[in-house]
């Protein structure tokens, strides 16, 4: 089969998955780079497929131990971005995933650039939830739904502490240096805009905490796939580097399409997603403007944390944009 008889093959596969994108492809000429890189990892991650085995990653539930509760009661947190340890043996992103991802990059790449000031806040509206286990005074475990809606204001240069609005309720976060794990607007826009080299430094970020000798039940792949969808669901970030984003996840092994999911806000669309042990971790991207949607946690098999086919984590982004003070909706 030739390069174009492929690309022909991938273009059908993805159809039948995906609905017609909303708008027509850009110009053929600003894109023909970008099509090239595409096919060239199609055609490599079709080869690997042919030639390695299938193997499934392996991996323990990820648990954080939370504050105390009344009466001493402890909480445990099953955290939106357990992972899994990195194998040699998972597959390459499939075909379809590549595809939603580009098309993801592409819209945000469409989006225009806003002059961003010092001075001015990063402003995220969420609505969700996280599952709970409660030990309660009987020392029984109890399954609980904890509400992970807020809204929060984040200092576009890092010069102001983070706010942050739950429930009505209003507190500044500690402060601390802007990182991976805590970007401003001013940190997202220093980071690569080429998608290997974005992906190699989250993902050596990934290694220190999370690699082999860790202990950690979240290895690289995983926790720079969690990484990269916590940066695109509570960042706004500069149009290039949220492309970048959704091109360096592209080069993940283990991800996935899922046709079909459900964000927190009840909105509908098809999701990327990455499964280990029994748990499948999905980014839900709309079908019309390939924005994303939200995040959520399915259970793939029954667990103490539920029944199979339960959401455990879902959190969806509802409002983003840039504001002149902290307190201000966009």
């Amino acid at each position: 089969m030739n390069a174009e008889q492929r690309e022909r093959a991938e273009r059908e596969q993805a159809r039948r998955v995906l609905p017609p994108a909303a708008c027509s492809d850009p110009a053929p000429g600003r894109t023909e780079a970008r099509r090239r890189h595409l096919l060239s990892e199609i055609d490599r991650r079709t080869q690997a497929r042919s030639t390695r085995p299938v193997l499934r990653p392996r991996r323990r539930m990820a648990l954080v131990l939370g504050a105390v509760v009344a009466a001493g009661a402890a909480v445990v947190v099953l955290s939106l971005g357990s992972g899994t340890t990195g194998a040699p043996d998972v597959p390459s992103a499939s075909a379809a995933s590549v595809r939603v991802l580009e098309r993801a990059a592409l819209a945000a790449n469409a989006t225009s650039q806003t002059k961003v000031l010092d001075g001015q806040y990063v402003y995220v509206k969420t609505v969700g939830h996280t599952s709970v286990l409660s030990e309660n005074k009987a020392g029984q475990m109890v399954l609980l739904r904890e509400d992970e809606g807020m809204e929060q204001w984040t200092s576009v240069d890092g010069s102001e502490r983070t706010l942050q609005r739950k429930a009505g309720k209003d507190k500044l976060l500690p402060e601390g240096p802007a990182s991976l794990n805590s970007p401003t607007y001013g940190f997202l826009a220093a980071l690569p805009t080429d998608p290997h080299v974005l992906l190699k430094l989250i993902r050596d970020d990934a290694e220190k905490n999370h690699g082999a000798g860790s202990g950690s039940t979240t290895g690289p792949d995983q926790e720079a796939f969690v990484t990269i969808g916590d940066l695109l669901r509570t960042g706004v970030a500069p149009p290039a580097t949220t492309a970048a984003l959704y091109r360096a996840a592209a080069l993940i092994p283990g991800v996935d399409v899922v046709p079909e999911a459900v964000d927190a806000a009840g909105r509908r669309g098809v999701a990327v997603a990455r499964v280990h042990d029994g748990e499948r971790t999905e980014w839900i991207f709309d079908t019309s403007t390939d924005r994303l949607l939200g995040e959520r946690t399915v259970l793939l098999k029954d667990s103490a944390w539920g029944k199979a086919g339960s959401v455990v984590t879902s959190v969806a982004l509802v409002s983003s944009g840039i504001v002149g003070e902290a307190g201000q909706a966009s």
